[in-house]
Order: C-alpha cells, then sequence, then structure tokens
C-alpha cells in the first residue's frame, strides 16, 4: 500500500476515534470545587425572589450558580439566605476591652454580622484598632469618632481630623446629651465631608414643642457643609411626636440633593441612663411619665422617687413603658421611606442578665417579624438592614451587605416563619429564634445556637 493510500484510509479513522473523545473531555469538565455551598435555599438575586445555589470560594466571596460544587455542601431548603445584617448603630460602650465578646455573641446569634459603634464609639480610634485587631472576633466591627468624649479632653477638631485619618467610620454626636453651638458642630460636618465619611447626630431636642427644631438642624448642616447626615433613631428624637412633618422635611431635603438617612428599632419605647439629660428637670412633663412607669432594664423593679434619685447616681439603664412611641404612629411610617433603615442603638455587655435595652440582642429578628406582620415586603426589610446601612458607611462596606458575584460572603439564613426576637426588658440576654447559620468572611460564625468560629475583621474608613 503506497503513501498516500494509507493517509486516505487512516485520516477517518482517526477522526472518528478522535470525536468521541472530544466528547468526553467536554463532559467531564466540571465546576470548580469550592469550600462551601448552601443548596436549596430562597435569595433575593438580581432583583427578584430565586432558589440558586450559592457558593463560598477560597478567598472568602461569593459565588452563584445552580448545582454548585462544594467540600461541604448545606441543604437549607425552606430557609432565607440574605446578605449579613449591619447593625450601624450597634452600642458597646462600657468597658469594651472586658465586654466586646459579649456583645458580639448575641449580636451574630441575631443575624448581625457586621457591628459599627457609629452611635458613639471611640475618642481614639487609632488605639482602638490596633488593641482589638489583636483579639479574635465572631462579627466584623468598626467605630466612629466619638465627639462627646473628645470635647471632654480639649482640642476636639485636631483629634477628630487624627480619628479620621486613622480609620473612624464617622463622626458621631449627641446633641440632647451634650448640647454645643451650632457652629461647632458645621465645623465637625465639614471635617466629615473633607474626609467623606457621615455625620451621625442624636438631635438635640426630643420634646413634642421643639423636636422638629432638631431635624431642621441637621438638614441645615447638610446643606451648610454639604455632609452626609444620619439622623439617629428618628422615632424616639426628632419624629416621636410628629413622624410625619419629620418624613416630609427629609423627603424633601433628599429632593433637593442632600444626603440625608435615619434608622429606626422596632420597639415602642425607648431606655436610657438615669445620669443623662434625658432625666433632667421636667422629664415627667416633656414624656407625659412618672416615677413608677420606669423599669430597671434587666429586672421587674419599678422606681419610685426615692429609687429614681439614687440610680440617678449611678450609671443604670431604664426603660418608659411599652407604647411610649406607637409604633403604628412611628416606626412604621418611618420604614416606608426609602431612607429610613434599622439600628439597634443597643448591645448585651454583661451576663448572666445585662441593664441593657433587648434591643441589643433582638432587633433585626423582631424587625423582620414586625415587617411581615405589618405587610412589609421582605425583600424591603432585609434592605433597610444590609444594603441601605451599607451606602451609608461607603467605600468601607462596599463589598458587603448584597448578594453580587465577589462579594464578601457576609451571609444570614433564617427561617421566615420562626425568627423573631425573645429579649425582654425583664431578661434581655436571649438569642432570637429562627437563626440558623450566619457566616463571617466566608466561614461559618454561628450555628445551632453556638459560637462555631471567629473571623471577624476591622471595617476601617477609607482615604479618598
Amino acid at each position: 500500500m503506497n503513501r498516500r493510500k494509507f493517509l486516505q484510509l487512516s485520516i477517518p479513522l482517526v477522526a472518528g476515534l478522535a470525536l468521541p473523545a472530544c466528547k468526553r473531555i467536554q463532559g467531564s469538565v466540571e465546576k470548580p470545587l469550592l469550600p462551601l455551598v448552601l443548596h436549596g435555599g430562597r435569595a433575593f438575586f438580581n432583583g427578584r425572589w430565586q432558589n440558586i445555589d450559592i457558593g463560598i470560594d477560597d478567598t472568602g466571596k461569593l459565588r452563584f450558580g445552580n448545582d454548585l460544587r462544594g467540600t461541604e455542601r448545606l441543604n437549607v431548603t425552606g430557609r432565607v439566605v440574605a446578605p449579613g445584617f449591619i447593625d450601624i448603630l450597634a452600642d458597646n460602650s462600657t468597658s469594651p476591652e472586658t465586654t466586646y465578646s459579649i456583645f458580639e455573641k448575641y449580636k451574630v446569634s441575631d443575624g448581625v454580622t457586621t457591628a459599627l459603634q457609629m452611635h458613639g464609639g471611640s475618642a481614639d480610634c487609632g488605639a482602638y484598632y490596633r488593641h482589638f485587631s489583636r483579639r479574635p472576633h465572631a462579627i466584623n466591627y468598626g467605630v466612629s469618632t466619638f465627639v462627646m468624649a473628645i470635647r471632654a479632653r480639649g482640642g476636639a477638631r485636631r483629634a477628630i481630623e487624627k480619628n479620621l485619618d486613622e480609620g473612624a467610620l464617622g463622626v458621631s454626636h449627641s446633641l440632647e446629651y451634650q448640647p454645643a453651638p451650632y457652629a461647632e458642630i458645621l465645623e465637625y460636618a465639614k471635617l466629615a465631608t473633607k474626609y467623606d465619611r457621615p455625620l451621625f447626630l442624636h438631635l438635640r431636642y426630643s420634646s413634642m414643642e421643639k423636636e422638629l427644631d432638631g431635624v431642621d438642624e441637621a438638614i441645615r448642616l447638610a446643606r451648610d457643609s454639604g455632609v452626609r447626615v444620619h439622623i439617629d433613631h428618628l422615632h424616639s428624637t426628632g419624629g416621636t411626636f410628629h413622624m410625619e412633618q419629620a418624613l416630609q422635611k427629609i423627603r424633601t431635603a433628599n429632593a433637593q440633593g442632600l444626603t440625608i438617612t435615619t434608622c429606626v428599632y422596632p420597639y415602642s419605647f425607648w431606655a436610657t441612663y438615669l445620669s443623662n439629660n434625658r432625666f433632667g428637670r421636667g422629664w415627667q412633663e416633656r414624656y407625659g411619665l412618672s416615677y413608677e412607669d420606669l423599669r430597671i432594664v434587666g429586672s421587674s423593679e419599678r422606681l419610685t422617687a426615692r429609687t429614681f434619685a439614687h440610680y440617678r447616681k449611678s450609671s443604670k439603664l431604664a426603660a418608659v413603658p411599652e407604647g411610649t412611641m406607637p409604633l403604628d404612629k412611628t416606626v412604621n411610617l418611618a420604614l416606608k421611606e426609602d431612607f429610613c433603615m434599622i439600628g439597634s442603638d443597643g448591645g448585651i455587655q454583661f451576663e448572666p442578665r445585662a441593664n441593657s435595652h433587648p434591643r441589643g440582642a433582638g432587633c433585626f429578628a423582631t424587625a423582620i417579624r414586625h415587617a411581615l406582620d405589618i405587610g412589609l415586603p421582605l425583600e424591603k426589610i432585609l434592605e433597610k438592614m444590609t444594603s441601605l446601612p451599607r451606602s451609608v458607611v461607603q467605600p468601607a462596606l462596599k463589598d458587603r451587605g448584597v448578594l453580587e458575584d465577589g462579594a464578601v460572603a457576609d451571609l444570614t439564613v433564617f427561617d421566615p416563619q420562626t425568627i423573631r426576637g425573645n429579649a425582654t426588658i425583664e431578661n434581655p440576654n436571649q438569642f432570637s429564634s429562627g437563626i440558623d447559620l450566619v457566616i463571617v468572611n466566608g466561614k461559618i460564625a454561628f450555628k445551632d445556637g453556638k459560637i462555631a468560629a471567629k473571623n471577624g475583621n476591622a471595617i476601617l474608613g477609607r482615604h479618598l
């Protein structure tokens, strides 16, 4: 057989052998093996609810698809998979060096993956971050510049700028608790603008007659400085008695190009320390309350004139009666607005029973339960706990609070039927129900009612 004839016979044979081989190679190409895949859950992804596999890659980033392969594959059928909840108004101000692990335990058990102390924070943010970077954390953490503490030391402007240079996530001040002239607060607002950080304000007034003046002042600060203003818990300071008018003022300001946001917690009562200005002269008339209406949180003790005077010299937290801030006239109205989010303004700091508002342990589970009970779509309340707070603390949180390919894998998996907060005034130290799984930076942090790992990171303000 000559060479030409051999090639003519051989080429079809080789081709016939090669085709099945090509098909076999193509069929054997498999999706990469991921460390963890959540299968069967529902997620609000790409603008709609859908069942989709959510994977976590070796770098702790999210991956989405159908039938993802995982070294560990968890069936979460019947559960909602959401971005980890972001608490921008957490509070762990009492001895954080010794209480932070308790504080974080009750946050992660409520589905929180990132707790930022933007109501107060730290007077020395650089030292704070250096200290806590050496400790293991169940969740991500971060702080604002605590102006109240800084002003007591003097040299406020220089200290605030130093904090912003060293990673403070914003500037925060509580004008009701520590009044300051408008011109001084305006300087702080301008510093926040310079560093592209938000200004968090506890408004100046909480009385029926003057609370809207505080809202006007916040809007004026935004207009005069260009700062992004966040009003702390509007329903307890600024909108307790005039929520519709307060919301209209903010809505109008935003329509004019300003950036003003606010938050609420889903409880009809507030609590604060008896030693602060809110319980100053005339508090009974301001709030229509008596001594007997006040309860020491973490107990069933009601106050008298004598015990009020005694505890006023201490740091005891007292709660006003439920219904003091009617939900239908305050929180429910605020939740309809796209500039309003959830913020706890709390944290559990002591065990076995803390003198802390129950919102420190149950805020986010309670918010979901309440939203569903009043007919707010689940995706709307989740937005107010994830992507909306993310938008306030930018760019520090740009890779968190969203379900996007390549975003940081902070996730909360919960049962929408059973989720609820269990913390009470008498016993605030109670885990929420319905939180099945919490993942922080790609690692399981909370599962089966227990801390599983400590993988939290510091969240720092970024320079322009």
